[in-house]
Protein backbone atom coordinates (compact mmCIF):
# COMPACT_ATOMS: atom_id res chain seq x y z
CA UNK A 1 0.00 0.00 0.00
CA UNK A 2 1.43 3.62 -0.56
CA UNK A 3 1.14 5.51 2.97
CA UNK A 4 1.38 8.85 4.12
CA UNK A 5 3.05 9.00 7.47
CA UNK A 6 2.26 11.68 10.64
CA UNK A 7 5.26 11.11 13.22
CA UNK A 8 7.27 12.66 15.60
CA UNK A 9 9.92 11.90 18.11
CA UNK A 10 10.63 8.09 18.72
CA UNK A 11 7.45 6.39 18.52
CA UNK A 12 6.87 8.22 14.65
CA UNK A 13 10.53 7.43 13.94
CA UNK A 14 9.91 3.42 15.29
CA UNK A 15 6.88 3.42 13.60
CA UNK A 16 8.58 4.84 10.03
CA UNK A 17 11.37 2.59 10.15
CA UNK A 18 9.02 -0.47 10.75
CA UNK A 19 7.39 1.03 7.72
CA UNK A 20 10.31 1.25 5.53
CA UNK A 21 11.52 -2.01 6.11
CA UNK A 22 8.14 -3.10 5.03
CA UNK A 23 6.63 -4.18 1.43
CA UNK A 24 4.72 -1.18 1.90
CA UNK A 25 5.39 2.23 -0.21
CA UNK A 26 6.22 5.13 2.22
CA UNK A 27 5.41 8.19 -0.27
CA UNK A 28 5.41 11.34 2.28
CA UNK A 29 6.45 11.90 5.93
CA UNK A 30 4.51 14.86 8.00
CA UNK A 31 6.38 15.76 10.76
CA UNK A 32 6.80 18.71 13.97
CA UNK A 33 9.10 21.15 14.24
CA UNK A 34 11.69 20.54 16.65
CA UNK A 35 10.78 21.82 20.01
CA UNK A 36 13.12 23.36 23.11
CA UNK A 37 10.04 22.06 25.70
CA UNK A 38 11.53 19.71 28.37
CA UNK A 39 9.43 16.75 27.91
CA UNK A 40 9.66 17.47 23.55
CA UNK A 41 13.66 16.57 24.20
CA UNK A 42 13.04 13.09 25.67
CA UNK A 43 13.33 10.62 23.24
CA UNK A 44 13.61 12.65 20.85
CA UNK A 45 14.63 11.19 17.69
CA UNK A 46 14.57 12.88 14.35
CA UNK A 47 11.66 11.85 11.86
CA UNK A 48 12.61 14.28 9.05
CA UNK A 49 16.10 12.56 8.64
CA UNK A 50 15.10 9.34 8.66
CA UNK A 51 12.83 9.97 5.63
CA UNK A 52 15.48 12.05 4.22
CA UNK A 53 18.15 9.19 3.99
CA UNK A 54 15.64 7.30 2.13
CA UNK A 55 14.46 9.55 -0.42
CA UNK A 56 10.86 10.17 1.44
CA UNK A 57 9.20 14.00 1.26
CA UNK A 58 8.99 15.54 4.18
CA UNK A 59 6.41 18.32 5.42
CA UNK A 60 7.24 19.97 8.64
CA UNK A 61 4.11 21.15 10.12
CA UNK A 62 2.68 22.00 13.89
CA UNK A 63 -1.25 21.92 12.26
CA UNK A 64 -2.27 19.71 9.46
CA UNK A 65 -5.01 22.06 8.60
CA UNK A 66 -4.10 24.08 5.48
CA UNK A 67 -4.69 24.15 1.96
CA UNK A 68 -1.19 23.46 0.91
CA UNK A 69 -0.84 20.71 2.44
CA UNK A 70 -4.25 18.82 1.60
CA UNK A 71 -3.04 19.44 -1.84
CA UNK A 72 0.06 17.34 -1.23
CA UNK A 73 -1.75 14.81 0.09
CA UNK A 74 -3.87 14.36 -2.56
CA UNK A 75 -0.88 14.66 -5.26
CA UNK A 76 0.63 11.78 -2.87
CA UNK A 77 -2.51 9.29 -3.51
CA UNK A 78 -2.03 7.63 -0.32
CA UNK A 79 -4.14 3.87 0.78
CA UNK A 80 -3.64 4.99 4.17
CA UNK A 81 -2.05 7.70 6.67
CA UNK A 82 -0.59 5.94 9.67
CA UNK A 83 -0.06 8.43 12.58
CA UNK A 84 2.22 8.10 15.80
CA UNK A 85 2.85 10.49 18.45
CA UNK A 86 1.49 13.22 16.22
CA UNK A 87 0.24 16.00 19.08
CA UNK A 88 -2.04 18.59 17.16
CA UNK A 89 -5.66 17.43 15.75
CA UNK A 90 -5.80 15.93 12.23
CA UNK A 91 -9.07 17.04 10.87
CA UNK A 92 -11.88 14.96 9.10
CA UNK A 93 -10.72 15.80 5.66
CA UNK A 94 -7.42 15.38 5.86
CA UNK A 95 -8.08 11.82 8.41
CA UNK A 96 -10.51 10.78 5.78
CA UNK A 97 -8.49 11.11 2.44
CA UNK A 98 -6.76 8.07 1.67
CA UNK A 99 -8.80 5.08 0.64
CA UNK A 100 -8.64 2.97 3.69
CA UNK A 101 -8.43 6.27 6.15
CA UNK A 102 -5.94 6.70 8.71
CA UNK A 103 -4.75 4.39 11.48
CA UNK A 104 -3.42 5.79 14.24
CA UNK A 105 -0.65 4.16 16.90
CA UNK A 106 -1.18 5.03 20.23
CA UNK A 107 0.82 3.58 23.47
CA UNK A 108 -1.50 2.34 25.90
CA UNK A 109 -4.26 -0.65 25.89
CA UNK A 110 -7.38 1.51 24.51
CA UNK A 111 -9.75 2.46 25.91
CA UNK A 112 -7.60 3.34 28.77
CA UNK A 113 -5.14 5.59 28.86
CA UNK A 114 -6.27 7.74 25.93
CA UNK A 115 -4.73 10.88 25.69
CA UNK A 116 -1.22 12.09 26.58
CA UNK A 117 2.02 10.40 28.68
CA UNK A 118 -0.04 7.05 29.32
CA UNK A 119 2.97 4.79 30.34
CA UNK A 120 3.41 7.18 33.21
CA UNK A 121 -0.38 7.69 34.29
CA UNK A 122 -0.44 3.63 33.67
CA UNK A 123 2.51 3.20 35.85
CA UNK A 124 1.61 5.28 38.85
CA UNK A 125 -2.08 4.50 38.87
CA UNK A 126 -0.66 0.70 39.08
CA UNK A 127 -1.74 -1.06 36.10
CA UNK A 128 -0.71 -4.68 35.92
CA UNK A 129 -0.22 -4.62 32.00
CA UNK A 130 0.59 -1.31 29.26
CA UNK A 131 0.57 -2.14 25.61
CA UNK A 132 0.04 -0.64 21.97
CA UNK A 133 -3.00 -0.08 20.45
CA UNK A 134 -3.53 0.58 16.08
CA UNK A 135 -7.12 2.08 15.59
CA UNK A 136 -8.78 3.63 13.07
CA UNK A 137 -9.04 6.97 13.23
CA UNK A 138 -12.42 8.85 13.93
CA UNK A 139 -13.48 12.29 15.16
CA UNK A 140 -13.05 11.51 18.48
CA UNK A 141 -9.58 11.37 20.31
CA UNK A 142 -8.30 7.46 20.17
CA UNK A 143 -11.56 6.44 20.50
CA UNK A 144 -11.83 4.84 16.18
CA UNK A 145 -11.73 1.07 16.27
CA UNK A 146 -9.07 -1.60 17.08
CA UNK A 147 -7.44 -2.87 14.42
CA UNK A 148 -4.65 -4.74 16.01
CA UNK A 149 -3.57 -4.77 20.24
CA UNK A 150 -0.84 -6.15 22.21
CA UNK A 151 0.42 -5.89 25.46
CA UNK A 152 3.62 -6.43 28.00
CA UNK A 153 3.47 -6.67 31.92
CA UNK A 154 4.46 -3.85 34.27
CA UNK A 155 7.03 -6.15 36.51
CA UNK A 156 7.47 -4.99 40.10
CA UNK A 157 10.31 -2.44 39.98
CA UNK A 158 10.09 -1.60 36.33
CA UNK A 159 10.24 2.31 35.60
CA UNK A 160 8.82 4.63 32.75
CA UNK A 161 12.01 3.64 30.78
CA UNK A 162 11.75 -0.02 31.05
CA UNK A 163 8.13 0.43 29.95
CA UNK A 164 9.00 2.85 27.20
CA UNK A 165 11.97 0.38 26.05
CA UNK A 166 9.39 -2.86 26.18
CA UNK A 167 5.95 -1.05 24.53
CA UNK A 168 8.40 0.50 21.49
CA UNK A 169 9.29 -2.50 20.61
CA UNK A 170 5.83 -3.31 19.69
CA UNK A 171 5.40 -0.56 17.49
CA UNK A 172 6.52 -2.35 14.18
CA UNK A 173 4.57 -5.70 14.95
CA UNK A 174 1.35 -3.98 15.41
CA UNK A 175 1.41 -1.59 12.73
CA UNK A 176 2.48 -3.70 10.15
CA UNK A 177 -0.09 -6.68 11.82
CA UNK A 178 -2.60 -4.08 11.08
CA UNK A 179 -1.80 -2.67 7.56
CA UNK A 180 -2.07 -6.24 6.75
CA UNK A 181 -5.57 -6.80 8.30
CA UNK A 182 -6.37 -3.81 5.95
CA UNK A 183 -4.29 -4.83 2.79
CA UNK A 184 -6.17 -8.25 2.66
CA UNK A 185 -9.50 -6.44 2.57
CA UNK A 186 -10.59 -6.38 6.35
CA UNK A 187 -13.34 -4.08 7.24
CA UNK A 188 -14.72 -4.65 10.56
CA UNK A 189 -12.75 -4.06 13.46
CA UNK A 190 -13.25 -4.51 17.16
CA UNK A 191 -15.14 -1.53 18.75
CA UNK A 192 -14.12 0.14 21.60
CA UNK A 193 -16.02 -0.18 24.64
CA UNK A 194 -16.07 3.60 25.60
CA UNK A 195 -17.44 2.41 29.10
CA UNK A 196 -14.08 1.36 29.96
CA UNK A 197 -12.10 5.00 28.74
CA UNK A 198 -9.77 6.88 30.77
CA UNK A 199 -8.62 10.11 29.36
CA UNK A 200 -5.79 11.69 30.81
CA UNK A 201 -3.93 15.55 30.33
CA UNK A 202 -0.19 16.24 29.84
CA UNK A 203 2.11 15.97 32.55
CA UNK A 204 2.77 19.28 34.27
CA UNK A 205 5.57 19.80 37.22
CA UNK A 206 2.37 19.85 39.70
CA UNK A 207 2.29 15.83 38.61
CA UNK A 208 5.62 15.41 39.54
CA UNK A 209 5.16 16.89 43.26
CA UNK A 210 5.53 15.01 46.06
CA UNK A 211 2.39 14.78 48.36
CA UNK A 212 3.39 12.96 51.25
CA UNK A 213 -0.37 12.62 52.36
CA UNK A 214 -0.28 9.57 49.46
CA UNK A 215 0.27 6.14 50.44
CA UNK A 216 3.53 4.76 50.27
CA UNK A 217 2.57 2.41 47.63
CA UNK A 218 1.70 5.68 45.43
CA UNK A 219 4.60 7.37 45.73
CA UNK A 220 7.08 4.70 45.05
CA UNK A 221 5.38 4.13 41.68
CA UNK A 222 5.58 7.51 40.99
CA UNK A 223 9.66 7.75 41.72
CA UNK A 224 9.62 4.95 39.53
CA UNK A 225 7.18 6.30 36.77
CA UNK A 226 9.76 9.95 36.62
CA UNK A 227 12.37 7.81 36.08
CA UNK A 228 15.56 9.32 33.33
CA UNK A 229 15.41 11.27 31.18
CA UNK A 230 11.90 12.12 32.86
CA UNK A 231 12.13 14.96 35.13
CA UNK A 232 12.39 13.56 38.43
CA UNK A 233 9.44 13.19 41.51
CA UNK A 234 10.26 15.93 43.44
CA UNK A 235 9.92 17.36 47.09
CA UNK A 236 11.42 19.93 49.58
CA UNK A 237 13.74 19.81 52.47
CA UNK A 238 14.52 22.84 54.33
CA UNK A 239 12.97 25.01 51.59
CA UNK A 240 14.62 23.79 49.15
CA UNK A 241 14.09 21.34 46.21
CA UNK A 242 15.18 17.61 46.30
CA UNK A 243 14.64 15.43 43.81
CA UNK A 244 14.19 12.01 44.90
CA UNK A 245 15.73 9.27 42.16
CA UNK A 246 15.33 6.09 44.44
CA UNK A 247 13.14 4.66 46.60
CA UNK A 248 11.39 1.62 48.00
CA UNK A 249 7.82 0.83 50.02
CA UNK A 250 9.34 0.33 53.35
CA UNK A 251 9.61 -3.43 55.24
CA UNK A 252 8.25 -1.87 58.40
CA UNK A 253 5.15 0.16 59.43
CA UNK A 254 5.78 3.58 60.85
CA UNK A 255 2.74 5.91 62.13
CA UNK A 256 2.85 9.32 62.83
CA UNK A 257 2.71 12.98 60.47
CA UNK A 258 3.29 12.63 56.42
CA UNK A 259 6.31 13.63 55.52
CA UNK A 260 8.14 13.53 58.80
CA UNK A 261 11.97 12.31 58.50
CA UNK A 262 11.74 9.07 60.70
CA UNK A 263 13.94 5.78 59.91
CA UNK A 264 16.71 4.61 58.78
CA UNK A 265 16.34 1.11 57.45
CA UNK A 266 18.76 -0.69 55.34
CA UNK A 267 20.19 1.47 52.57
CA UNK A 268 17.19 4.00 52.50
CA UNK A 269 16.09 6.85 55.11
CA UNK A 270 12.13 6.18 55.60
CA UNK A 271 9.86 9.10 55.47
CA UNK A 272 6.29 9.07 56.98
CA UNK A 273 3.77 8.76 54.10
CA UNK A 274 -0.35 8.59 54.77
CA UNK A 275 -2.31 5.54 55.24
CA UNK A 276 -3.40 3.23 52.51
CA UNK A 277 -7.42 4.19 52.05
CA UNK A 278 -7.63 0.64 51.27
CA UNK A 279 -5.63 -1.54 54.01
CA UNK A 280 -5.75 1.52 56.75
CA UNK A 281 -1.71 0.32 56.65
CA UNK A 282 1.01 3.41 57.08
CA UNK A 283 3.91 2.83 55.49
CA UNK A 284 7.11 4.98 55.15
CA UNK A 285 8.62 5.54 51.89
CA UNK A 286 12.27 4.66 51.83
CA UNK A 287 14.32 6.79 50.35
CA UNK A 288 17.70 5.47 48.68
CA UNK A 289 19.32 8.34 46.40
CA UNK A 290 18.42 12.01 46.04
CA UNK A 291 19.51 15.01 43.48
CA UNK A 292 19.74 18.59 45.35
CA UNK A 293 19.16 21.86 43.71
CA UNK A 294 22.58 22.09 42.62
CA UNK A 295 22.67 18.99 40.46
CA UNK A 296 24.18 16.66 43.67
CA UNK A 297 23.18 13.26 43.64
CA UNK A 298 23.79 11.33 46.68
CA UNK A 299 22.75 8.28 48.46
CA UNK A 300 19.80 9.60 51.03
CA UNK A 301 21.46 7.89 53.99
CA UNK A 302 24.46 10.62 53.62
CA UNK A 303 22.25 13.61 52.41
CA UNK A 304 19.98 13.15 55.61
CA UNK A 305 22.48 13.21 58.37
CA UNK A 306 20.51 12.84 61.30
CA UNK A 307 16.66 11.70 61.63
CA UNK A 308 14.06 14.44 62.17
CA UNK A 309 12.39 17.61 60.54
CA UNK A 310 10.16 16.99 57.35
CA UNK A 311 9.84 16.80 54.06
CA UNK A 312 7.15 19.06 52.34
CA UNK A 313 5.11 19.53 49.25
CA UNK A 314 6.58 23.62 48.80
CA UNK A 315 8.74 25.60 49.74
Amino acid sequence: MRVVMFGYQTWGHRTLKALLDSEHDVVMVVTHPKSKHAYEKIWSDPVAELAEDHGVPVVIRNRPDDEELFQQLKEADPDIIVANNWRTWIPPRIYGLPRHGTLNIHDSLLPKYAGFSPLIWALINGEPEVGVTAHMMDEVLDAGDIVDQRAVAVEPTDTATDLFHKTVDLIAPVTIGALARIAAGHTEFTKQDRSRATFFHKRSEEDIRINWDWPAEVLERLVRAQSAPYPAAFTFHRGKRLEILAAVVSAGRYGGTPGRIFYREGEGVVIVAGADARTGHNHGLAIKRVRTEDGRESAATDYFTSMGGYLTSRP
